[in-house]
């Protein structure tokens, strides 16, 4: 229900693929998926977690990807209006 009140509110579900630097091994990347309801484009909860990695985590950052519901909608994409058989 809580989820449901925050999409009311403007929330979309937010996918961040963090890529960093292992601590131990700076020169390999690891991944790590962080997925929460955050509002676009701004993503003020993803801000806030990445400020938390930053201060409270060895792992230096190397990139994040986001992908966010608010940015790409499935009920936008058109589907083809006409159908060819190859043989």
């Amino acid at each position: 229900m809580r989820d449901f009140a925050r999409m009311l509110q403007g929330y979309s579900l937010t996918t961040a693929e963090i890529l960093y630097h292992m601590p131990d091994h700076p020169d390999l990347l690891q991944t790590f998926v962080w997925q929460e309801y955050d509002m676009a484009p701004r993503f003020p909860v993803l801000h806030k977690f990445l400020d938390f990695w930053q201060q409270s985590i060895d792992g230096r950052l190397h990139s994040v990807k986001v992908c966010s519901d608010r940015l790409i909608r499935p009920a936008e994409i058109a589907y083809a209006e006409a159908q060819f058989a190859l043989h």
